[in-house]
């Protein structure tokens, strides 16, 4: 299997919504956010779905059952928010 070197960088460890924002804990330590208004379908969701966040795929992905959505932590650094 072939990865990217930021897949094999960027992992997510914990991730939550808080105050507009959807936050990333990475494996080094490093915190990102981005607000939820960069996807339209996090934009329209209520807060229990934002929180609502499983870290799929090993630590590369994001995914919101509640609003079919799946964010990846690489696209994410990359400034894509959306599919």
């Amino acid at each position: 299997m072939r990865y990217m070197v930021a897949e094999l960088l960027f992992k997510a460890t914990k991730a939550w919504y808080e105050d507009g924002r959807i936050c990333i804990l990475l494996s080094d330590k490093k915190e990102i956010r981005f607000p939820v208004g960069l996807n339209e379908k996090l934009n329209k969701a209520t807060p229990d779905q934002l929180n609502n966040i499983e870290i799929i795929c090993g630590g590369t992905g994001l995914h919101w059952s509640d609003l079919d959505e799946d964010l990846s932590v690489t696209g994410i650094m990359e400034g894509r928010f959306s599919a």
